[in-house]
């Protein structure tokens, strides 16, 4: 498997791993519990979300397709917050 997003926490690549999974690609987590090792240091950068290799391009385009889907539409976020 090779990684195709470095998120910045653990949230973010379980919801990428998640969008994968139900676009029909197997992706899996990696470096999860490095955070809690690090303690209160942000752990950028150590949590990835790995795919098959065959998988990569499909991968990294449902990627993009969902960060620039939450860009336009940001009815989800309260209005105060916009």
């Amino acid at each position: 498997m090779i990684p195709v997003f470095h998120a910045l926490n653990t949230i973010e690549a379980h919801t990428i791993k998640i969008h994968l999974i139900g676009n029909g690609i197997e992706a899996r987590v990696a470096g999860d519990y490095l955070q809690g090792a690090i303690g209160e240091l942000p752990a950028v950068g150590m949590v990835r979300v790995l795919v098959a290799e065959a998988d990569e391009v499909r991968a990294k385009k449902l990627i993009q397709e969902l960060h620039n889907n939450v860009d336009e539409d940001d009815s989800w976020i309260p209005s105060g917050l916009r």
